[in-house]
């Protein structure tokens, strides 16, 4: 990965669009070559998707849940997270060190919809306590990382 691949990579981050137009109009790098390094990223695995974002207020799914999982299973724990994943509302899992084992991410539409989800985890027989946190306000949710950097910083961490 070069400069040129990382200021696309945070024009994207900081635009939220592929567009290589708009990107044109961010770097100044040309669409002939952003189109080409753009292909370059999907076929490297960097750029996983062109899907669009939600605003999940918006669209209804406004009550945030983090739930720590703490669970004692057997075998690899990617077959126990496999059960995790099934349980509706979940966006983000993550298999963790320490105390707790697992922490889950859920999008949801009411307390209701809270109530069926620990439920949900709970009747898993592999679960054997959950630790629930309620998000009152949304300070940052940034799905793509290098907007969290300036382009001087993300230079030095990911250029060759």
């Amino acid at each position: 990965m070069d400069d040129r691949d990382v200021r696309l990579l945070k024009a994207i981050a900081d635009l939220g669009t592929g567009s290589p137009e708009r990107l044109h109009e961010e770097t100044d790098i040309p669409v002939s070559t952003i189109h080409y390094r753009l292909n370059n990223l999907r076929d490297a695995g960097v750029i996983r998707n062109d899907l669009y974002d939600f605003d999940h207020e918006e669209l209804g799914l406004g009550v945030t849940v983090i739930v720590e999982i703490l669970a004692d299973y057997d075998g690899p724990y990617e077959e126990f997270a496999d059960e995790l994943l099934t349980v509706e509302g979940v966006t983000q899992a993550y298999f963790t060190m320490g105390e707790t084992d697992f922490i889950v991410l859920a999008r949801l539409s009411s307390s209701d919809a809270v109530e069926r989800l620990i439920g949900d985890f709970e009747a898993l027989p592999e679960v054997e306590r959950t630790n629930s946190t309620f998000v009152i306000s949304t300070l940052r949710d940034e799905p793509r990382g290098p907007a969290t950097y300036d382009l001087e910083s993300l230079n030095e961490e990911l250029t060759d």
